[in-house]
């Protein structure tokens, strides 16, 4: 028997790993990590970094679905997950009311195959700094935004907790998360959190690691191990809101971030205003755009691209660049390894496992690259 009561009935199976003790999770994924990298004759695999086993994730995301008693939130009709381990009882609190409040209400899921109702997801972020939360509705239509508004501050009574709220329609007969237009319900539109004392920003489309101990843990050893060389210039690819950057940040260095989400950059300059360092920048972009619109030498680069990797080209546009260090984040050891491939001028001088996402077979990799 495991902690989780849905994994338990065959309800859900998304922590498929869950049956295997901590320490035996943390041995296979270091064993898999190790053989995808092993080829690379890293100097030094460092220690993994573990996570807490319940309670860590600050996301929530939700299927709405239909029953006799109303929205469901969670997998479907028959499972309903707002009482999941993974999150700590305060979100599990508000899903639990968010749930009620919705049946009050009489919003209506929506169904796939008849193409009728309103509400697709519901999503919830948390802050652990202040445990406020960011609630969102994705919706098919404008149609129950009035409804939605009118009831607001009844769940906010019930959810102190809950300072952004929004809504984003998502019109498209698919099964994709969020669509383009985002509609805020609250005077505030972002959540504060601070890891390592570094104030980071939350909107609605920005990306944020789902495990905040871990992912501060992660910064801090980046910064660490940029720090050690002592560089002027950093550039910081993929950077989301700012995390990698901020905490490499110092008065004599020159710092950009880049990301194509503009609300993740508009929490990074944000951040950047608070901790005070002109030499900090963020834009707007695409990397691709940044990597033919660059022109100065670089002593650092830090990657955190999504699951796909970095690709050939934009690994060859790293070794024309030829920063003395590169500091590579990824969430797939598997792109992780062929990206390094492409990286021939480049040795592995250290790695280190940061476990994000516990009871699954995934992980975050952190690896320091030299120019040999």
């Amino acid at each position: 028997m495991s902690f989780c009561s849905f994994y338990d009935a065959h309800v859900c199976r998304s922590c498929s790993w869950i049956d295997f003790f901590y320490a035996e999770q943390l041995t296979l994924k270091g064993e898999n990590l190790y053989g995808l990298l092993s080829k690379f004759n890293p100097k030094e695999y460092l220690k993994p970094s573990p996570s807490s086993l319940k309670g860590f994730r600050n996301k929530a995301k939700m299927v709405a679905s239909t029953s006799r008693d109303g929205v469901v939130l969670g997998l479907s009709e028959e499972v309903c997950l707002v009482q999941c381990p993974l999150y700590d009882v305060s979100m599990q609190h508000v899903l639990e009311n968010t749930q009620t409040w919705l049946r009050n209400l009489g919003i209506k899921a929506y169904d796939v195959k008849a193409k009728k109702g309103e509400l697709k997801y519901v999503l919830l972020t948390r802050s652990k700094v202040n445990n406020s939360m960011m609630l969102r509705f994705v919706l098919r239509s404008h149609g129950v935004i009035s409804r939605l508004q009118n009831g607001l501050k009844e769940l906010m009574i019930r959810c102190p907790e809950l300072k952004v709220v929004t809504v984003n329609i998502q019109p498209i007969h698919m099964a994709i998360l969020e669509g383009e237009e985002e509609i805020f319900l609250t005077e505030q539109i972002r959540l504060e959190e601070r890891l390592n004392g570094i104030p980071l920003f939350i909107r609605p489309k920005s990306f944020f690691q789902t495990n905040t101990d871990v992912a501060g843990k992660l910064y801090k050893t980046a910064a660490e191990w940029v720090g050690a060389s002592n560089p002027k210039v950093i550039w910081d690819l993929f950077c989301g809101v700012g995390g990698f950057a901020l905490h490499c940040a110092a008065a004599d260095r020159e710092i950009i971030g880049i990301e194509i989400e503009s609300e993740a950059i508009a929490c990074a300059r944000d951040s950047a205003k608070l901790i005070g360092f002109e030499t900090l920048r963020f834009e707007a972009m695409d990397t691709a755009s940044f990597t033919v619109a660059s022109g100065k030498n670089v002593d650092v680069v830090i990657v955190n691209p999504p699951r796909r990797g970095l690709g050939e080209q934009l690994c060859k546009w790293l070794e024309r660049c030829a920063p003395a260090q590169i500091v590579y984040s990824s969430c797939n050891a598997t792109s992780l390894a062929r990206d390094l491939d492409y990286l021939p001028q480049y040795s592995v001088k250290r790695v280190q496992l940061f476990d994000m996402f516990p009871h699954t077979e995934h992980y975050e990799t952190l690896v320091e690259l030299v120019r040999v």
